[in-house]
């Protein structure tokens, strides 16, 4: 069974975030201890699975993905990858329909090599700063907001950039905070960067202490973004030792996520189901 990693929202290799890719001829999905078991192997913030649909439905391909410690309802950076895997292999071309546990997710290849990701649109509800947030962060947030339930997070908005970018954060104490993970993000400081906000994004719930780049937090990240600067098309950087840029587009309860791809890896799992 071929195996790859794929760097994503990347368009050179080492960056971005890296996430394994199983293609699978079955028409169903093998034992999920199994596919636990391979996740953890590949030990990358996440492994996507996806099996082909019968034509006809309303997906071509149906697609999960697992972290090194569970599954999780919806994976940006792992789609994009999933995607380019299919084009790149001429598995696939053109548009593309994944049944996921979020609905019907969708992909589209364009002749410059991008991609774009058509993903539900996360609500945003301002909170109280809860308890302990702020020491196990090491910053003081200027306003968080509960992301719906289908990514769980908590957005986190920092004074600045350089404040985001210098945070060293207790990922215990982060840990039972949120239902999944922390977004902390900034206004860019010089817009003429080619960046309009940044985003770091910590996951120590689901076995990541830090995912280098971050797909489905920017369904957040867009409207947050959005309502801030009036403007529907934006470019985030997550600023991880990685980094990776996405390209947001809000359209109602959809957003588009533009981004690049590229194989680093392509190899053999001589362990089968």
């Amino acid at each position: 069974m071929r195996i790859r990693i794929v760097d994503a929202f990347a368009d050179r290799p080492f960056t971005g975030n890296p996430a394994g890719v199983l293609l699978l001829d079955s028409t169903g999905f093998p034992d999920d201890g199994w596919l636990q078991r391979v996740a953890a192997e590949v030990n990358l913030s996440e492994t996507a699975y996806a099996h082909p649909l019968p034509p006809g439905g309303d997906a071509d391909w149906a697609l999960r993905w697992f972290t090194p410690a569970t599954e999780v309802d919806l994976c940006g950076h792992a789609t994009l990858a999933t995607a380019h895997v299919l084009r790149s292999t001429g598995r696939a071309s053109g548009a593309l329909r994944f049944a996921t546990r979020s609905g019907i997710l969708g992909a589209l290849a364009h002749e410059d090599g991008s991609l774009t990701l058509d993903f539900p649109t996360s609500s945003l509800t301002p909170v109280p700063v809860p308890d302990g947030l702020a020491s196990a962060l090491g910053a003081e947030p200027v306003a968080v907001h509960d992301t719906s339930e289908r990514i769980g997070d908590l957005l986190v908005e920092l004074a600045d950039e350089p404040a985001v970018r210098a945070l060293t954060p207790d990922h215990a104490a982060l840990a039972g905070l949120s239902r999944r993970g922390i977004i902390a993000t900034a206004a860019a400081e010089d817009p003429g960067r080619g960046y309009d906000f940044v985003s770091r994004g910590f996951f120590p719930g689901v076995g990541i202490d830090e995912d280098p780049v971050t797909g489905s937090a920017h369904t957040a990240l867009a409207p947050f973004w959005s309502a801030r600067l009036g403007r529907t098309e934006l470019t985030g950087l997550q600023v991880s030792a990685r980094t990776g840029l996405v390209h947001t587009s809000l359209r109602g309860d959809r957003t588009l996520l533009t981004g690049r791809a590229v194989t680093v890896i392509d190899g053999e799992l001589l362990s089968s189901p």
